[in-house]
């Protein structure tokens, strides 16, 4: 195993730890993302034959393609279903989803807003689909690869809650998660997965906005 492929690895396990420490209380499983950008950036650096999944262009070749916009549009689906049977059966899930990300966006400037938003997504998507997925990829089948990615990058989004309503936030965060994978999967491009990561939260922090406010 050469050594650009054993720091990769170490930095899986690492996004993996630190992802868990929310189940412990420590809450430190943003730092995840910081990791594996960082380490996205320096197996960039020293593997210049691997694609990084960071063309930019390549974007308009896809965008005009109608059946990645559908899985693009999979999560803002799925957003709009969470959050219609919650506001009916569950409205506790919204104080819920408020309560988790109030700490990192700024609810009262728009402009902010929209800018952290993006952001978010575009990190996430470099550190787990960018870098976790596609490094994860190269010892496991991609299936179960964007499965395992996608029970770690929910996990690290573990608020403490009643157990029904941490439950019905997991679940829905791991099923977009695992779209943003498939996405990823057929584009090679966090680029892509970025913009479906970004309208479906974008969706996701107005009906919270409109909800609580």
């Amino acid at each position: 195993m050469n050594s650009n492929k054993s720091i990769s690895l170490v930095a899986l396990i690492v996004m993996t730890i630190v992802s868990f420490s929310n189940l412990v209380g420590v809450n430190i499983a943003g730092l995840s993302v910081i990791v594996g950008i960082t380490f996205f950036f320096i197996h960039r650096k020293f593997d210049k034959r691997d694609s990084d999944g960071l063309d930019i262009k390549v974007i308009r070749t896809y965008v005009k393609q109608k059946t990645i916009w559908l899985w693009i549009a999979l999560p803002l689906v799925m957003n709009i279903i969470c959050f219609t049977l919650a506001a009916l059966f569950l409205p506790e899930f919204i104080d819920h989803i408020h309560s988790r990300t109030e700490f990192v966006i700024s609810f009262d400037k728009l402009v902010v807003l929209v800018l952290q938003l993006a952001i978010l997504a575009l990190g996430e998507e470099i550190a787990w689909r960018a870098f976790f997925q596609r490094q994860l990829s190269k010892y496991i089948p991609i299936i179960p690869t964007i499965i395992l990615t996608s029970i770690i990058f929910s996990l690290g989004h573990f608020a403490v809650g009643s157990a029904v309503i941490v439950s019905y936030d997991i679940v829905f965060i791991f099923i977009n998660s695992v779209i943003y994978g498939v996405i990823f999967y057929k584009t090679n491009n966090a680029w892509i997965s970025t913009i479906s990561h970004f309208i479906a939260n974008v969706f996701s922090i107005i009906f919270i906005s409109v909800f609580i406010f």
